[in-house]
């Protein structure tokens, strides 16, 4: 059981992989902060699986804190970038 979930970590870092790429590469502010969030929510699924593979429960609290720590990464981001939030809603006057 335990190769199990490392191979799904391996599966999952993959993709994180491929969310590096994108950041670094992204023309458009908006998919780099979405590939953002994919890195965080990733590394943290990673870092739960290895918590239950390894049968460590301290990496369930560093789980917990990787979360709290990329949700504050993506609040930066939109804050300190200059993504803009799309206002121009049909119906609604733009003040």
């Amino acid at each position: 059981m335990n190769d199990l979930y490392q191979l799904a970590a391996l599966i999952l870092l993959a993709t994180v992989t491929a969310g590096l790429v994108r950041i670094f590469i992204g023309t458009y502010g908006v998919a780099r902060l979405l590939a953002l969030q994919l890195f965080g929510t990733t590394v943290v699924a990673i870092v739960l699986l290895l918590a239950e593979g390894l049968q460590q429960p301290v990496l369930r609290d560093l789980a917990l804190v990787m979360g709290l720590l990329a949700s504050t990464m993506s609040i930066a981001y939109v804050r300190y970038s200059g993504v803009k939030s799309d206002t121009g809603h049909p119906g609604r006057k733009n003040d």
